[in-house]
């Protein structure tokens, strides 16, 4: 799947992803008004309005941008109706053609990472049958718990063709409580993204490892450092646009062919409409006004680069 989302870059020239992280208060009231109109003021209410939502802004973003990354707590704090609508918009942009990044950020021992790895990457086995429940292109996921609990994500990458996104630097102002630490010398980020690339080594897709890295826009004399030390790993930057993140702070995270690296924009471009810099589309467009963010975005980012 990296062969794919590299392909998609460089087919619409957008190193961006876009976070499907809907809120209920994203939702402008006439989509929420209809939805409860249909289902009344209930979690199946909420997870209609939330898919309408972001049916919507595929609609208006899908032929600009590669890939998007929906947060399943966002959907699951709505329950299995919530799971729906994840699922629904997970379906949706793969016809649309985008590479879905589900972010799960997964992680435990052995049998229920293997567990995660088939729900969400690869095919659990009911009877003679096989499935793909979620069937997501790539996940993020939390290396806290060492090999035990990426093998078997890597296991069901290599099979299926998928990816993965690990956790090394994130762009939340806490993460150097644990990441900043130094072991014998190193910070504990520096150790971890050296684990990514020896991980990578035997993932590897035509330019680059299927095991990628997450790193925030946060942070970029960080993210300077982990590109050197993962030159085969793709970077997902978190953390760009209502985190504090700007494309000159970018330039690092990307490889000399200017790929390496896939910037995400949560907020900034679901909740565009928000904005006073998009305020002209009004809620009755909120998805014209997502466009406008996306192409604000790339603009940003080629002009970084």
């Amino acid at each position: 799947m990296i062969n794919k989302l590299v392909a998609n870059i460089k087919k619409t020239g957008a190193p961006i992803v876009v976070g499907l992280d809907p809120m209920l208060s994203y939702v402008p009231e006439q989509v929420v008004k209809k939805a409860f109109g249909e289902f009344g003021e209930t979690l199946e209410g909420a997870a209609e309005a939330i898919w309408q939502f972001n049916k919507e802004i595929v609609d208006k973003t899908y032929d600009l941008i590669p890939a998007v990354k929906p947060q399943i707590a966002m959907y699951e704090q709505f329950g299995l109706p919530g799971l729906g609508a994840f699922q629904k918009t997970v379906d949706y942009c793969k016809r649309k053609g985008l590479v879905v990044i589900g972010d799960i950020k997964r992680g435990d021992i052995g049998s229920t990472s293997a567990a995660y790895a088939a729900g969400h990457l690869g095919r659990v086995q009911v009877g003679s049958r096989f499935y793909a429940p979620f069937d997501e292109d790539m996940i993020t996921v939390n290396p806290y718990m060492g090999s035990d609990c990426i093998n078997p994500f890597a296991e069901v990458c290599k099979r299926e063709k998928k990816g993965l996104f690990i956790l090394v630097k994130t762009s939340n102002p806490s993460s150097g409580e644990f990441q900043d630490r130094l072991i014998d010398g190193k910070p504990l980020y520096e150790l971890v993204g050296g684990k990514v690339a020896e991980w990578g080594e035997d993932c590897m897709g035509e330019e680059y490892s299927y095991i990628g890295a997450v790193v925030g826009a946060t942070y970029p004399e960080q993210g300077k450092l982990l590109r050197k030390i993962m030159p085969k790993a793709y970077i997902l930057v978190p953390g760009y646009g209502a985190q504090g993140g700007k494309g000159k702070d970018l330039a690092h995270f990307f490889n000399k062919d200017g790929l390496g690296a896939i910037v995400n924009s949560s907020r900034g471009i679901i909740a565009a409409y928000k904005q006073e810099a998009y305020a002209k589309y009004g809620a009755e467009h909120f998805g014209d006004a997502s466009r406008a963010a996306v192409e604000d975005m790339i603009a940003d980012i080629k002009g970084a680069l």
